[in-house]
């Protein structure tokens, strides 16, 4: 025990003995092992902006620029899902015929895909899984056509987009804005670290959503447009934090040119589910290492 320079040889005594025996109450008690929230030092992230919070209570565990808005690539198609999900009467086993527009769209934009083939009739569900697994802008595209309201395609989508917004104004989202289904905007698709956190945890709570982030791998059989059944390629989910952090049970990746490497991750251990958001980081194995940080201190802070 270091004193002050005035304090006397009894008193150091004194102390010395209470923190004696203070320290061997703790390792009686084994309550060293878990460290006070306060001693755990904040980790440094390359990610521009981040935020993680105690999924139970929406408790704020982590920020960096956590309100700043930037470009969410991918990240973005977790609100595609949301709402699809919310809709009324939903019946995840509808056929949806893929159109050769979702193919040329993909291939204009050099977007990533599902490979959906045209003609083919593919259930909701599947599609949900081509969104979210690999990240199938096409998958987005054959959802927004199909729950949009309107008599065009485009009208369809625009009324999609619509929803997505008007759901993030439900939550009470002040910094998000969507322009797009998929992410690949038009200089009005944002959000923050904070907002998207709140988007995860709002469609974590439903189940097949928790049960698509969560797969590995899925391979989907679909009817051809000759009546045929055919077996598509396996999907597999880019998010890599399901193979290498343990706990791990979402959520989505994102990319592109303004949006860099972002991440929304979900981890649950002992019971307790951290969930948070890395956003423009520098690759796929900086984002991922941002979140297993983000995720250690979380529980950390939770004890």
């Amino acid at each position: 025990m270091i004193t002050g320079i005035h304090g006397t040889r009894r008193t150091r005594i004194r102390r010395g003995a209470a923190v004696a025996v203070t320290s061997g109450a703790l390792l009686a008690t084994g309550a060293l092992t878990a460290v006070p929230a306060q001693a755990v030092t904040a980790p440094s992230i390359v990610a521009a902006g981040g935020y993680v919070m105690n999924s139970a209570n929406g408790a704020s565990l982590y920020t960096k620029a956590a309100d700043t808005k930037r470009s969410t690539g991918s990240t973005t198609k977790i609100m595609t899902a949301k709402v699809v999900l919310a809709q009324s009467n939903l019946n995840l086993d509808k056929k949806v015929t893929i159109q050769k527009a979702y193919s040329d769209y993909v291939v204009k934009n050099n977007a990533s895909q599902a490979h959906l083939i045209v003609g083919d009739k593919v259930t909701v569900r599947q599609l949900l899984y081509g969104l979210m697994l690999p990240s199938g802008c096409d998958a987005a595209y054959a959802l927004a056509d199909t729950y949009g309201s309107g008599s065009t395609r485009d009208a369809r989508v625009r009324n999609f987009i619509g929803k997505m917004n008007t759901a993030a104004k439900s939550l009470g989202l002040k910094n998000t804005s969507f322009d797009s289904f998929d992410g690949i905007g038009n200089g009005n698709n944002f959000s923050t670290p904070r907002d998207l956190t709140k988007i995860a945890s709002s469609a974590m709570k439903n189940a097949t959503f928790r049960a698509i982030v969560k797969t590995k791998a899925y391979t989907a059989k679909t009817v051809t447009k000759t009546g045929s059944t055919r077996t598509m390629a396996t999907w597999t989910n880019t998010n890599g934090l399901l193979s290498s952090y343990s706990g791990t049970i979402g959520v989505k990746t994102g990319s592109g040119p303004e949006a860099k490497y972002c991440l929304v991750f979900a981890a649950t251990r002992n019971g307790r589910t951290v969930i948070g958001t890395v956003l423009a980081s520098t690759s796929i194995p900086q984002r991922e290492s941002d979140a297993k940080k983000l995720l250690s201190y979380g529980f950390a802070r939770l004890g």
